[in-house]
């Protein structure tokens, strides 16, 4: 049977530096307020008219160097992003224009902070079929452009950033591969961490009064969020894990999502994993949703924390909800 493997990975963050001081020039904040609840000192944005495709092809364009593959080996593109650069056409297809390969299947994937697990998963399962050889698994986000900068949307603004992150998944030809996936979602929470307009379920989808009332804006209730997270999290790890054999022993690595320092913290103490074995990079990046564990896992990979034949554990939760697991032998 055919397997798949990560051949190569990219990332690419802007140049653009915001400190939790800057933060505090347009609201209400200080970055002892900003890190003690969130671990988070700075994060990178975009200047200028700058969309996720364009981050998404710096990064893509890594990963194919790094796994020895051209543009034009490229057999399928998948898209994750919660930030597309227009509501329609998807990314997918746009940064497809940017590497010059018409006529390349292209999907986005729209779900959030484990839209790149799905994305993943997804991958593994063409290469699997038979149906692609060469992927661009790409994880990419400008949130910058879409924060309320004010202190009424503090707690949410002051947590995200822009970036992007790519694997260049293909079939393996050795004992490296992707080994399995976990994925959940549940709809009953979607409205605790959600954009609410513009809505198709709207008549019409945006109104001024929904911008004066901010609805256009993200919002969270971060209480539970990190109730589901703490809770969940360890649980598709232990079952990933058991289904396939494995004990928190033989992970060489944890990759969670960056979406709280305090979250993955007290995951890794849920777990008994040691601070060496948990990948942690929000403090400089904060939240990049679908780019957050492609960026960690290629920033993991060049430190040389991970050696050839390494288990690699990847994990997250976000809107939706949705969570979920894959499970890599480097």
């Amino acid at each position: 049977m055919v397997r798949s493997r990560i051949l190569g990975m990219g990332h690419h963050l802007p140049s653009r530096v915001v400190t939790n001081a800057e933060l505090g020039q347009w609201m209400e904040t200080t970055d002892e307020w900003i890190h003690q609840r969130t671990g988070i000192r700075e994060r990178r944005w975009v200047e200028g008219n700058v969309g996720a495709s364009e981050l998404g092809e710096l990064a893509a364009r890594q990963a194919l160097a790094e796994a020895g593959r051209a543009p034009e080996d490229v057999d399928l593109i998948l898209f994750a992003t919660l930030s597309p650069d227009l509501n329609f056409p998807g990314s997918g297809c746009l940064l497809g224009a940017r590497l010059g390969i018409p006529g390349v299947a292209a999907m986005d994937i729209r779900n959030q902070c484990t839209g790149f697990l799905y994305s993943l998963s997804t991958a593994d399962a063409m290469v699997r079929a038979g149906m692609a050889r060469c992927v661009l698994v790409v994880g990419a986000e400008v949130h910058s452009t879409g924060l309320d900068l004010t202190t009424r949307g503090r707690d949410v603004s002051v947590l995200f950033g822009d970036g992007a992150g790519c694997a260049v998944v293909g079939p393996a030809d050795g004992p490296s591969m992707i080994l399995d996936h976990q994925l959940h979602a549940d709809g009953r929470f979607a409205e605790i961490l959600m954009v609410e307009a513009p809505a198709s379920r709207q008549m019409p989808r945006l109104t001024h009064q929904m911008l004066d009332e901010g609805r256009h804006f993200p919002k969270m209730d971060g209480k539970a969020v990190f109730k589901h997270a703490v809770e969940k999290l360890p649980q598709v790890v232990h079952t990933i894990l058991g289904r396939n054999g494995y004990t928190l022993e033989d992970i060489a690595l944890l990759v969670p999502h960056q979406a709280n320092m305090r979250i993955n913290e007290l995951v890794a103490r849920n777990l008994s994993l040691p601070a060496e074995k948990v990948v942690h990079n929000i403090q400089r990046y904060g939240n990049t949703t679908a780019g957050s564990i492609p960026i960690a896992l290629h920033e993991a990979a060049q430190a040389g924390r991970i050696q050839r034949g390494d288990l690699v554990l990847l994990a997250g939760l976000g809107a939706g909800l949705t969570w979920g697991a894959s499970l890599v032998r480097w």
